[in-house]
């Protein structure tokens, strides 16, 4: 069984990191355009891709360009109870890759790709990782501890982003994640340790 983790660049012109987790062996690569990451998924088949950018949009605004309606989603709201910090679809450069998620998620669940959205940073949380920005060598680290092999030691930030997406999709697949919201607008989440939700949950105090 293959997982897929894209973390997606808001623009075709900035690579995106991707990770292909077969088992727990990773293969991680830097990628560009949608073309090519669809291309990727077709000659590798995933059972689930999933993606670390907005892939859908509050339910009261009709496109990202929509100025009215609220800024949050279900899944949003849900991260802010749990104390777990984003930025929201509607926020600046989130605008761009809100829109560019959509339409990659349409394009390959055209193709018959099962794809869900994940949040690397609030699952890196969620397992007590640290996150890209705070210490890269620590993330790299960390998920190698999660018995992760194969991850190279000058992977990008990028990269470790996606190799975070894919296992939160292995977890999901094998019944250690959740959904917050439902799962065609929702975010996949690991489920957490009870050590790590007490520390999350006081952190939203």
């Amino acid at each position: 069984m293959t997982v897929m983790g894209i973390d997606l660049a808001a623009s075709e012109r900035k690579a995106s990191g991707v990770c292909l987790l077969r088992g727990k062996r990773v293969k991680t690569l830097l990628l560009h355009t949608d073309d090519e990451l669809v291309a990727l998924a077709k000659r590798v088949r995933p059972a689930l891709i999933a993606i670390d950018a907005p892939l859908s949009l509050p339910p009261d605004r009709k496109s990202i360009h929509d100025r009215t309606g609220t800024h949050l989603r279900f899944c949003d709201r849900e991260l802010l109870r749990r104390g777990i910090r984003f930025f929201p679809v509607t926020l600046g450069a989130m605008r761009s890759l809100t829109e560019r998620g959509i339409r990659l998620k349409e394009r390959l669940q055209g193709e018959g790709f099962r794809v869900v959205e994940v949040f690397p940073g609030g699952a890196q949380d969620v397992l007590g990782l640290p996150r890209k920005h705070h210490n890269l060598d620590g993330l790299r680290e960390g998920l190698r501890r999660l018995g992760l092999r194969g991850i190279p030691d000058d992977a990008t930030h990028d990269e470790l982003d996606a190799v975070t997406a894919a296992y939160v999709g292995w977890l999901f697949l094998n019944g250690r994640g959740e959904v917050l919201g439902e799962e065609r607008d929702g975010i996949v989440m690991p489920l957490p340790s009870p050590f790590i939700a007490v520390k999350l949950k006081q952190r939203a105090r």
